[in-house]
């Protein structure tokens, strides 16, 4: 039996609600490492969005992960709540004793939002969620972590997302375009802050990726800038947060990582 790279760590990876999506994906991709799995989702978001909420989506990702011999566990936050990061945080490690790696890939999403209609609620719930929430993850984290010296690479590893704002622009999303921005925008100041700690901090952008919100609409759109004829799906993304939180990715650190296919390069 080949050695799983993420044995003996955990992983938190939050904004797991739909078994198409990048969530799901990664959740699947560190369990086939190793990694004992903390899985957050809020399915609230969904049901106000036009691709509603999977049934029961999170319990089945998590029994499919458990069937497979995987230790899972899956808390419903609402990062809306500012309590909500450091609470998250605090049931990985009573579950599982320690948290080596955390996964950021939750979004308020707003399919809808362009200049004309902009709303100062709008903007708060954006940065509530996607860039106070996950800064708060983060400082959660580096406050309880502490390296694994008897796991092979065992430093620290911190995965956020962003949604390519800075390759083109995103006129009718501008609240979670600029909410998105941030994290991009803090990613090397965040590496930087982590570093004594042996943590490593990257930000990735997925591309356009297939996970049933799109309508047919768009994505004829985005195909046309898709170099490869296809739209990335939830698996690519998975693959690249695997190399980043593993043994080979400790030396990769402060960057802003696109894995979309060349998407508007073609």
């Amino acid at each position: 039996m080949s050695f799983a790279p993420l044995t003996g760590r955990t992983a938190i990876v939050t904004g797991v609600t739909r078994r198409i999506g990048i969530g799901a994906a990664i959740a699947r991709r560190l369990a086939e490492q190793g990694a004992d799995l903390l899985l957050q989702g809020w399915e609230a978001h969904d049901a106000e969005k036009p691709w509603g909420v999977d049934a029961d989506g999170a319990s089945a990702i998590a029994a499919e992960l458990r069937a497979g011999g995987h230790r899972v566990e899956y808390v419903s936050a609402d990062f809306s709540d500012p309590e909500a990061p450091a609470a998250v945080l605090q049931a990985g490690i009573d579950a599982f004793g320690h948290v080596d790696v955390l996964v950021a890939n939750h979004a308020r999403s707003t399919p809808w939002a362009p200049l004309a209609e902009l709303t100062a609620a709008e903007i708060d719930a954006s940065f509530a969620i996607n860039t106070r929430a996950t800064l708060l993850l983060v400082k959660e984290f580096a406050g309880h972590f502490s390296t694994a010296a008897d796991v092979d690479g065992g430093d620290g590893r911190i995965v956020l997302f962003t949604s390519g704002q800075h390759n083109g622009p995103m006129p009718a999303e501008i609240p979670y375009a600029t909410s998105k921005a941030a994290l991009a925008g803090i990613t090397a100041s965040l590496a930087a802050a982590v570093a004594r700690q042996r943590i490593t901090v990257n930000c990735v952008n997925p591309g356009p990726t297939d996970t049933g919100w799109a309508t047919p609409e768009i994505t004829e759109a985005a195909l046309r800038s898709m170099p490869f004829g296809r739209w990335g799906r939830p698996e690519d993304a998975a693959a690249l947060v695997a190399f980043l939180v593993g043994p080979d990715g400790g030396w990769v650190t402060g960057q802003v990582i696109s894995s979309e296919g060349g998407f508007g390069r073609g």
